[in-house]
């Protein structure tokens, strides 16, 4: 953005070094007031604490030191933004305010969320149970893994749910899920318009609603590639149920990896680059392997 302005300006004001140079003085002795104003603030800060004497005719001569240079700069200041307004000092004032109130704002954000996120009382209080939903899309080790999981984590409730957009597929998931014998109940929820994220968002929803002390963890499988063109053919609709669910309180998500092995190509890319750093490779190294990796 920044580079974009600059240019913005050198157009505008046809490459011309007398003109530009307004902006330059007025950003310049902006820097040099604020700066002496600064240090004037410190000393007298340091100064109500400081009990040595020696310390202190130390602090009121370099305070006073800065309270002159913050006069001199403040008065060239003064004379700049009178002289030069209409010149184009006036930008760098505009850039100089936009920037400040930006930065406030942002401030102010911070400080909003930290007041949001401080701890009280009632955030210590364990949930009343834990309703684990593992997700299905087929019965397959990735669903084999979260399952087992799902388990390790020992919660009140679990169980399996299915999105079913086809009656075939459904009915070959209940056989192959009753055949291996599978101890863990699997919930269909049917979906006419092959509708995928809404029914799971809204079953979440319905056993939060149902327990309002308790918290729903959603285990979602998802495949570990290797290939950047394998991210837009896989996982895909778990990204998207994610989005949703962010959005729905007292809704836990847990993703569950499945190494593919195109995966090993990501481990062993990542080993080069680590390898890169560690012997002190560049940047344009890094880069450069990961083109060919790419490739």
């Amino acid at each position: 953005m920044l580079a974009a302005f600059s240019i913005l300006l050198i157009v505008a004001f046809d490459a011309e070094v007398t003109r530009l140079i307004q902006l330059y003085i007025v950003g310049v002795f902006v820097s040099f007031t604020l700066s002496q104003l600064g240090m004037t603030r410190h000393w007298t800060r340091e100064l109500r604490t400081e009990v040595d004497p020696a310390t202190r005719r130390r602090m009121r001569r370099s305070r006073a030191i800065n309270s002159f240079g913050l006069a001199m700069t403040g008065v060239v200041l003064v004379v700049v933004l009178v002289t030069k307004f209409l010149a184009g000092a006036w930008i760098a004032i505009l850039a100089m305010g936009t920037f400040f109130m930006i930065m406030r704002s942002i401030r102010r954000h911070y400080d909003s969320v930290g007041e949001e996120l401080a701890i009280q009382a009632d955030d210590q209080v364990l949930p009343t149970r834990v309703h684990a939903i593992v997700l299905v899309s087929k019965v397959h080790k990735p669903t084999m893994r979260a399952l087992a999981y799902a388990k390790a984590s020992r919660p009140n409730v679990l169980e399996a749910v299915m999105v079913s957009t086809d009656p075939v597929e459904r009915d070959r998931t209940l056989d192959t899920w009753d055949r291996l014998g599978i101890d863990v109940p699997l919930k269909i929820l049917d979906s006419p318009y092959r509708e995928v994220i809404r029914p799971v968002v809204e079953y979440a929803k319905a056993i939060r609603e149902a327990s309002p002390r308790g918290v729903v963890a959603v285990f979602i499988p998802e495949y570990v590639v290797g290939h950047w063109w394998e991210q837009l053919l896989h996982n895909q609709t778990a990204l998207r149920l994610k989005t949703r669910l962010l959005f729905t309180p007292g809704v836990m998500m847990t993703s569950v990896p499945y190494q593919l092995r195109s995966s090993r190509i990501g481990e062993e890319r990542a080993e080069r680059q680590d390898g890169q750093v560690r012997a002190g490779g560049t940047y344009a190294d890094w880069a450069r392997g990961r083109d060919e990796d790419r490739g």
